[in-house]
Order: structure tokens, then C-alpha cells, then sequence
């Protein structure tokens, strides 16, 4: 096989999917813990601060600036439903890329996924300390000191809630995935449960005069506003990582993404609504802790801040539980395809990854104490974004190669749906600031070293036979 021939090769659907028949990983997962599993990667730090952020573009419209949000993200799910239902394995847009573009675009996708997980749990467990050190305050009177809840860079010494954060959550995984899931719906519930708390005391609020000029600065404004929070949205195809320990994969997982997205997508709106309604988007915009601030202001108490800090603790927590999960899933994936070291998709008696699970959480929680993450956690972005946009390609790559492979869930409105996906993602992609594509381009560099240096050499599609036996 010639060297190009080489790079392009894809892994037949149907290859995938025996691959992931013979897994060791457990199939217990139904319709129920695979939407807490989106529901609780996507909805966690990002409605608690996003508002601050958006308010001041969007006015009180940055209701509409969640619904666009919504409707852009909504384009990917619905790609990542089809695929999903058609490969369904673990290893999300890096499998369904095997499939469609090829290994070396596989690879790519797989690289950023890794970037997207990793980076994106470090820094939220950074988030985690801040919340805690709320809740402390306002329950204990007592806080945790600097030199223990930031890192070096950030003026502390070691952080400490960040790590342990890290390591309590591959502790939860290494009890095995049944485990997690209930872990996981019942911290995705609690933190609603605090959502629908604050939306039903501010609603009490309501103020119509709150609402008015609508959109001060017109579409340009919602348009700013969407782009600010179409972040919040990412995680819901953590219920793609999980198609190998899903019970009905095929039915489940497009049923989950399509379900978890629609539930966030009303929760944010439904927040956004009352916080609005209840304060003004001017507040809200002049506080890190948008939330926060408008329940002290309805309630005129601090104890409502007290629950909210807890439901964020909650939010943060269930988010990297989910999301570390998902990131060792992919990492089964590509070491069971010989692109990683093979430890690394061994699983134990309790039908765990553990030396994947240690491994990942092992980096992870160093770069949560260790390293202030303030700018590289915006190459999560990046990385999110490119998955997106190969997986809205790879949907009609694969209508067009394998038009008789059997789909559980079709994307409605071919081929608009995923273009339109694709067009937003390059949108997004190229608002991002310049040390955020130098970032992504030296983890990019480094990434294909180790693919031409390991993996490709190291590809079971080197070794059909081995492949096909296992």
C-alpha cells in the first residue's frame, strides 16, 4: 500500500462495529443514564457565569442568543445521531472519522478530542475550588487558602480542590460504569433540581420593564451573544463515547443526544429568561457570578447564593465525572485500533479501563494544580469544533460511500442540515483569538510526530488477520 493510500485508508462501519461487539466493556447503560451523560457534561459551569459574558452584547434578547445557540449545536447532533446509529462504538467523532475520512483525519479528530476532554476537565476543576470556597464561606465561615486553591501562576502553591476533584472522580470510574451512571443522574438531577430552585425565585421577580429596549444593538448583538454561549452547549455527544456499553446502542444513542441537547437548550433559556426578567441584563452583565447576584438581589438573603454555589459544586463535579469518562472511552478506542499503547484499552474485572482511568486522571489532575489554564483552556474550543465539523463531513461522506449501511436515525434535510453544521463550525472557528490556534497548531504538530513516530506503523489495519480475530 502506497504511503498516501496508507493515511487515507478507513476502517469499515462494519469493522468498527464487530470490534465493539467483542469488548470487554459492560453493555448496562439505557436511555436514562446515556441523557444524564450528556446532560451532565454539557450543563455545568457554563450557565453559572456564561450570562456575564453575554448579557451586555445581547440585552435582554440574549434569550434568542441562547435559542441560535441552541439551533447551531443542533445541526452537530443531529449528524452525530446518524453516525452514532450507524457506528455504534465507543470513540465518538473519532470513530465515526475512521469510518469516513480516514486514519490520519482519525487521528486528527481523535488528537483534538483529547485536547477538547483533557484541557476542558483540568480547567473546570480549576472552576470547582472557586464554587467550594463559596459554599465554605457562606455555610462554615471558613476558606481554603490561596497558597492550597491556585496554582503557582495564579499565586498559590498547589491546588488542591482542583486535584482532588480530579482523583475523587477516577475513583468513582475505577467502581465501574454502572456505578458512574448512577453517580452521574443523580448529581445531573441535583444540579436541575438547583436550576429550576433559581428559576422559580426569580421568576417571582419578573419585571416587564426588565425586558425592554429587547435587542439594544439589534441582530449584531443576539449574533454576539450566541457566540458566547454556544460553549455552554458542548458535551452533549458524551453519550457517544459510550456506545460499547450501551445496552441498545443503535436506538439509544441518537435518542440521548437529540433528548440531552433539548433539555439543556430549554433549561438555558428558562434561566436566562427569569434572570432577566428578575434584575436586567445590565446586572447581570457587571457580575462574574451572574446567578449568583440576581438571587441575592430578588431574595435580599445570602442563603440562596449558598444553594446556588452548591448546585455549582454539584454542576462541576458531575462535569468532570462525565467528561473524564468520555475521554478515557476514546482512548479505548484508539488503542484497540493499535494508534496508542495497548494498556491502555485493557479492562479489569469490574470491566474498567483502570490503567487508562489512572493514567488520564494522573495528567489531568497535575495540569488542575499545577498549571494556570486561563488561556489554554480556550483550545477547547478549537479542539470541540474541529470534532464538530469532521463529524457534520463525515455524515455525508458516509450517505454517499455507504448508502445501504443500516441507520437507526437519518439527519433530516440532506445535505442542508450538516452543511450548515460545517459553515457555523468554521464561523466559530475562525472568531477564536490568535494563542488559541497557536495552541492548537503546536498540539497539532505534536500530535501527528507521535502518529507517524507510533501509530501509524503500529495500525491493526496493518495486520488485517490480528485485527479480525480479536
Amino acid at each position: 500500500m502506497s504511503f498516501a493510500r496508507a493515511l487515507l485508508r478507513v476502517k469499515p462501519a462494519e469493522q468498527l462495529a464487530d470490534d465493539g461487539s467483542h469488548t470487554r466493556l459492560r453493555r448496562t447503560l439505557g436511555l436514562v443514564p446515556l441523557v444524564a451523560l450528556s446532560v451532565g457534561a454539557t450543563l455545568g459551569t457554563g450557565i453559572f457565569v456564561v450570562l456575564a459574558k453575554a448579557a451586555p452584547a445581547a440585552g435582554p434578547a440574549v434569550v434568542v442568543s441562547f435559542v441560535l445557540a441552541g439551533v447551531a449545536a443542533l445541526c452537530s447532533a443531529l449528524s452525530y445521531a446518524e453516525l452514532a446509529g450507524s457506528v455504534p462504538v465507543s470513540g465518538s467523532a473519532y470513530s465515526y472519522a475512521y469510518a469516513t475520512l480516514g486514519e490520519l483525519v482519525a487521528w486528527i479528530c481523535g488528537w483534538c478530542l483529547l485536547l477538547e476532554y483533557g484541557v476542558s476537565v483540568a480547567a473546570v476543576a480549576v472552576g470547582w475550588g472557586g464554587y467550594l470556597n463559596e459554599f465554605l464561606q457562606g455555610t462554615v465561615g471558613v476558606t481554603i487558602p490561596d497558597a492550597f486553591a491556585a496554582p503557582p501562576g495564579d499565586g498559590g502553591v498547589f491546588n488542591f480542590p482542583a486535584a482532588l476533584i480530579v482523583l475523587l472522580a477516577v475513583g468513582v470510574l475505577l467502581l465501574g460504569v454502572r456505578e458512574s451512571a448512577r453517580a452521574t443522574t443523580i448529581t445531573t438531577l441535583i444540579k436541575i433540581a438547583v436550576l429550576v430552585f433559581f428559576f422559580a425565585v426569580a421568576i417571582t421577580a419578573f419585571r416587564p420593564e426588565n425586558m425592554t429596549p429587547f435587542a439594544p444593538a439589534g441582530f449584531t448583538g443576539i449574533s454576539m451573544g450566541a457566540s458566547a454561549v454556544f460553549f455552554s452547549f458542548i458535551g452533549f455527544d458524551a453519550a457517544s463515547t459510550a456506545g460499547e456499553e450501551a445496552r441498545n446502542p443503535s436506538r439509544d444513542l441518537p435518542r440521548a443526544i437529540i433528548l440531552s441537547l433539548a433539555i439543556v437548550t430549554a433549561i438555558y433559556v428558562l434561566v436566562a429568561f427569569a434572570a432577566v426578567g428578575a434584575v436586567g441584563a445590565g446586572v447581570l452583565g457587571g457580575s462574574d457570578a451572574s446567578l449568583a447576584t440576581a438571587l441575592r438581589i430578588v431574595t435580599g438573603q445570602g442563603w440562596s447564593s449558598v444553594v446556588l454555589a452548591f448546585g455549582a459544586v454539584v454542576a462541576i463535579s458531575s462535569v468532570v465525572l462525565t467528561v473524564l469518562y468520555g475521554q478515557t472511552r476514546i482512548l479505548v478506542s484508539m488503542s484497540r485500533d493499535g494508534l496508542m499503547p495497548g494498556m491502555l484499552s485493557k479492562v479489569n474485572r469490574r470491566a474498567v479501563p483502570a490503567h487508562n482511568t489512572v493514567v488520564v486522571g494522573t495528567v489531568v489532575a497535575t495540569l488542575a494544580a499545577v498549571v494556570p489554564l486561563n488561556q489554554l483552556a480556550e483550545a477547547t474550543s478549537i479542539g470541540t469544533l474541529v470534532a464538530f465539523g469532521l463529524v457534520n463531513i463525515g455524515v455525508l461522506v458516509l450517505r454517499r460511500t455507504r448508502p445501504e449501511l443500516p441507520r437507526s436515525f437519518r439527519t433530516p434535510l440532506m445535505p442542508v442540515v450538516p452543511l450548515l453544521g460545517l459553515a457555523l463550525c468554521g464561523y466559530l472557528i475562525f472568531g477564536l483569538d490568535a494563542i488559541t490556534w497557536l495552541t492548537f497548531a503546536i498540539w497539532t504538530a505534536v500530535g501527528l510526530v507521535v502518529y507517524f513516530g507510533y501509530g501509524r506503523r503500529r495500525s491493526k489495519l496493518n495486520h488485517p488477520l490480528t485485527a479480525s480475530s480479536k
